[in-house]
């Protein structure tokens, strides 16, 4: 890969409206592809919007008809707003291209991230970006005075937190002890480059998560760098931190493609 750049877009009062951060990141991916540019992260806060993935379901969008952009990435419905730091690594991947293995090394610069900060954070098996682990079952405070073994959300594919007030709201998974996301990973990967990227919460109004299902994930909810340390944090405190180790996860990484193993159709002999 070549060297990171990084391209501050807007934050603040700046902020970047989302459908004019995605004709940039499409700009500086066709330029990306022509080896006109080096691997750029393009950085930036959005005005709040919904966005869907490819996979999101009808029952997961907002019950009130609030306008969501659909998009091209992988994944499902998430949330942008302010208090969160969003970054779009447009990079040339090699050949055969390794989607799972992009994803992951965005994943490790954030769990470093959060480490510096202070932050134990980790992966969940089957649930791409960032997670604070929460309780085993049996140590979580009880919900509403019912046994966790009475939880809903285990036993019934449709239940839907948005109907059933505060205690199963994705905000307060902290308050109920449960894993919740930090940082949510969706991208597209078009002509071997990559568009799209994360969202890292630092400071955010997380209640906006509620009016959706987060990722397509039931039983589980959503935190923030603010909330899990206890102390203000800011987007310029969290900006060069996440940026040095983007740089050193990338440098780190050696992708080669991957050997291609002769078989007996391809003239070579099968081991016996």
């Amino acid at each position: 890969m070549s060297e990171l750049r990084f391209v501050r877009l807007g934050f603040g009062e700046n902020a970047v409206e989302y459908r004019e951060a995605w004709q940039r990141q499409r700009e500086v991916h066709a330029a990306r592809f022509a080896d006109e540019v080096p691997d750029t992260c393009l950085l930036l806060e959005h005005p709040p919007v919904y966005t869907a993935g490819r996979r999101t379901e009808d029952s997961e969008r907002p019950l009130d008809g609030t306008p969501v952009v659909d998009v091209d990435r992988g994944g499902k419905i998430t949330w942008h707003g302010p208090g969160q730091l969003v970054g779009y690594p447009i990079q040339k991947l090699p050949r055969p291209v390794d989607v799972v293995a992009h994803v992951r090394r965005l994943e490790e610069a954030l769990i470093r991230t959060c480490a510096e900060l202070g932050l134990e954070t980790t992966r969940i098996e089957g649930r791409s970006g960032v997670w604070v682990l929460g309780d085993p079952v049996e140590q979580r405070p009880q919900i509403g005075g019912l046994s966790l073994d009475f939880d809903p959300r285990l036993s019934d594919p449709e239940f839907d937190a948005r109907l059933n007030g505060p205690e199963y709201a994705p905000s307060n998974a902290g308050q109920r002890r449960e894993d919740r996301k930090l940082a949510a990973i969706g991208i597209r990967v078009a002509k071997g480059v990559t568009m799209h990227g994360f969202s890292l919460n630092v400071n955010p109004d997380n209640t906006w998560f509620d009016r959706i299902v987060p990722c397509g994930i039931r039983d589980a909810g959503v935190a923030s760098l603010a909330n899990e340390l206890g102390r203000d944090v800011t987007i310029d405190e969290v900006l060069p931190v996440v940026e040095k180790h983007l740089v050193a996860v990338m440098a780190e990484a050696v992708p080669a493609p991957r050997p291609v193993e002769k078989t007996a159709a391809q003239g070579m002999p099968l081991p016996g």
